[in-house]
């Protein structure tokens, strides 16, 4: 389980990933469209969703010429368990997670 959860945390670490990931709570989305809101270009976008995809975060598929994406909505349970260890978070909270890390360990990372 240490291995998936750091692989989990590191996908999270990227605000670009954590974004991508807020985008697909609403509905799957085409590669494109996930591209969208961005300012980067559609390679840079496509290694993002490449280590959600490692991280077991998403799932992608093709759909005739077009490429899906779509989020894993079992994918944080195991981060969410150990998070909820602590105590002091809240199941998807990870932005204050972040603070914690950063308050504790600096940038070490």
């Amino acid at each position: 389980m240490s291995n998936t959860l750091d692989t989990v945390f590191a996908a999270l670490a990227d605000p670009t990933r954590r974004q991508i990931l807020s985008m697909l709570l609403e509905d799957d989305m085409a590669v494109t469209d996930v591209a969208e809101p961005f300012d980067m270009s559609l390679t840079a976008i496509s290694k993002h969703l490449a280590i959600l995809s490692r991280a077991g975060l998403i799932t992608q598929e093709r759909r005739g010429r077009v490429k899906w994406c779509k989020l894993d909505p079992d994918a944080l349970r195991d981060a969410s368990i150990w998070m909820q260890g602590f105590g002091q978070f809240e199941a998807i909270n990870l932005d204050a997670f972040e603070r914690f890390l950063r308050a504790e360990f600096g940038n070490e990372t």
